[in-house]
């Protein structure tokens, strides 16, 4: 990977963590607390999903396509 394909990287990688804590934070103020196995489940859900809707939308960086 070039610095090039990091630099395309980055804001995905920081809009991802955006949406991760946005997730969290917005069922913790419509359910209340979840337990840490639940938020883990949350993140993993929001990790993995991001890549495959970005691309189909058609704004994912070229180094995931």
């Amino acid at each position: 990977m070039d610095r090039e394909q990091l630099i395309e990287l980055v804001p995905h990688y920081v809009a991802m963590l955006i949406l991760v804590f946005l997730t969290l934070t917005v069922i913790s103020v419509a359910v209340g607390e979840i337990g840490f196995w639940a938020e883990l489940a949350l993140i993993v859900v929001v990790v993995f999903a991001y890549r495959p809707i970005v691309v189909k939308l058609g704004i994912g960086p070229s180094a995931w396509e």
